[in-house]
């Protein structure tokens, strides 16, 4: 999920600097939007180990 997030922001960086920028726009709020997701799956995921008892690091 963070390598897809940083494949679309490299695609925004890319199409902004050659002029395309409504793709560029999408491709950064693509790329936001991943990186929330797999941000919020990371802390999930934390907690879920922590209720458990299993290391979390």
């Amino acid at each position: 999920m963070l390598g897809w997030s940083l494949i679309f922001a490299i695609l925004a960086v890319i199409a902004g600097i050659m002029g395309f920028f409504g793709l560029a726009g999408l491709a950064a709020s693509i790329a936001k939007i991943l990186f929330v997701v797999f941000l919020v799956l990371l802390v999930v995921n934390f907690v879920i180990r922590a209720l458990r008892g299993q290391s979390v690091v």
